[in-house]
């Protein structure tokens, strides 16, 4: 669980680190290249309804181990839009308050 919560960390702090060198080299007007990017049909494109996809499964996740209750639903909401931003705090959150363990981390209190 270590080496675990190390990469979530360490992938959160790339991820930041990353975001902050193309936001200041390109601006932060994501919604725009995204949706050019589909509306284009290319690799670039097919990256992105892929990633809109992961994104959806990982929101459709979160509502459900938080049994669609209104926190869960804005969880699920944040996860939609925020990525691995949202997602790799989560997941250590979670880790932490189940004390490792992963079973707990993946269906919640059911």
């Amino acid at each position: 669980m270590t080496l675990f919560r190390l990469f979530l960390v360490a992938a959160w702090l790339g991820l930041m680190g990353y975001t902050a060198v193309v936001i200041q080299n390109h601006g932060p007007d994501l919604v725009t290249v995204f949706f050019g990017d589909l509306a284009a049909i290319g690799w670039p494109g097919q990256f992105n309804l892929d990633f809109t996809i992961l994104l959806s499964l990982s929101a459709i996740w979160v509502a459900w181990r938080n049994q669609f209750s209104a926190s869960g639903l804005l969880l699920a909401v944040i996860a939609q839009f925020g990525g691995s931003a949202f997602l790799l705090p989560y997941l250590l959150v979670l880790s932490v308050q189940t004390r490792g363990d992963v079973r707990a981390m993946l269906i919640g209190a059911r």
